[in-house]
């Protein structure tokens, strides 16, 4: 398929953040939007995530993002059209430390603040919330009941196919390969089908969002980190309902509705990368912690292994808005939670280009932030 030669906005990248974007400038009227993607819907990290959603964070801004995204998770099968599997098992937060504890019980007095219910929780009332739960060791446990999780690709389509029904067009297989710039205006992209002019370009491709801001001549302290997930075969039901995360612990793990159990951790490091190769070092690492946690699903099968890139900032919270490139904006730097957080910030984003007043303001994620030292600092990442 050509490629229009143009358009009113074009958004770089078909994640959940892209199309989340394009659905809600459309929502608001801007109905000539072209999504691009050198890919295809969601071919990159909204793909590869571990679609964990959650209110349960450590700074203000980033709880207040969570708890917006969690509102329309819970309506979003009504306004898309779609199901988006939404699964709310909530998060068991799972400290080692009295450090580790005092930490998230100060993080809960923020949510809670906030009008977010997370609670401190015994640890026979964790096993009654996991069941299958081994963490004798734990010095304690948060739990907001509302947290959970929902499927990355139904959730993006449902969005692309309702911002299609509102006229926006999506271009796979179409790189974006440059980005037009005149004077201090952004005047459109180049891109493997051809040039688009447009008015507005709105940068979400992710881990690679450094690359392509660069080709506006803007520079943003992003980087790609290679995150390794694995799922095994269906056990039995119930066997570990909510997502179980630990910081220290370096775990998350959740059971799936049909049964099989999803768990990742970070890896040694933290290297810069665009490795999306998975390894036998981490399976045998993450079974280790897996069966130790829960014991009754030792010998269950791995069925697969993959990785995805986690999109990083030096404080862990995301840059969104414009640059000093005019209307050339960014929805980027999610740090391995662009999925929770994409169904309110494509939301605000949208409002803001439109000149409507956003629902939460957003503006101390600027990205000038880094160079004037104002950093938002999130611990609560994984």
């Amino acid at each position: 398929m050509e490629c229009k030669n143009r358009a009113d906005v074009v958004i770089i990248g078909a994640g959940i953040v892209g199309a989340s974007t394009a659905y809600n400038l459309a929502k608001l009227g801007v109905k000539d939007v072209v999504i691009l993607d050198r890919g295809t819907l969601c071919g990159g990290s909204t793909g590869s995530c571990g679609a964990g959603i959650r209110a349960q964070w450590g700074s203000e801004m980033n709880c207040r993002l969570a708890i917006a995204a969690i509102d329309i998770f819970e309506q979003l099968d009504d306004e898309l059209g779609l199901p988006v599997g939404l699964n709310q098992g909530g998060y068991l937060l799972v400290a080692y430390s009295e450090e580790e504890f005092e930490t998230l019980k100060t993080a809960m007095a923020l949510q809670n603040k906030l009008g977010i219910k997370s609670k401190v929780v015994s640890l026979e009332e964790a096993r009654e919330i996991c069941p299958a739960l081994d963490a004798s060791d734990a010095v304690g446990f948060t739990f907001h009941a509302r947290d959970g999780h929902a499927d990355p690709f139904l959730t993006t389509f449902a969005y692309v196919e309702a911002a299609k029904r509102l006229g926006v067009s999506f271009y796979r297989k179409t790189e974006c390969i440059g980005i037009k710039v005149e004077g201090d205006r952004v005047r459109g992209v180049s891109t493997t089908k051809g040039e688009i002019d447009a008015d507005i370009v709105i940068n979400c491709s992710g881990a690679y969002s450094h690359v392509v801001a660069k080709m506006a001549g803007v520079d943003i302290p992003n980087w790609g980190e290679r995150h390794e997930i694995m799922i095994t075969e269906p056990v039995a039901p119930g066997v570990c309902p909510p997502m179980l995360m630990s910081f220290s612990g370096n775990y998350y793990i959740q059971q799936r509705p049909h049964g099989s159990i999803i768990c990742g951790m970070s890896p040694d490091g933290h290297e810069q990368s665009f490795d999306t190769s998975s390894s036998w070092r981490f399976a045998a690492e993450m079974s280790k912690k897996l069966v130790r946690l829960l014991p009754s699903v030792k010998g269950v099968r791995v069925v697969r292994l993959w990785a995805g890139l986690y999109d990083m900032t030096p404080d862990g919270s995301p840059i969104i808005g414009e640059t000093d490139v005019k209307n050339f904006y960014h929805s980027t730097g999610y740090s391995g939670h662009g999925f929770m957080l994409g169904p309110v910030t494509g939301r605000i984003l949208a409002q803001s280009i439109t000149g409507a007043k956003p629902d939460i303001d957003f503006s101390t994620l600027d990205y000038r932030r880094f160079e004037q030292g104002e950093l938002i600092v999130e611990h609560s990442i994984t």
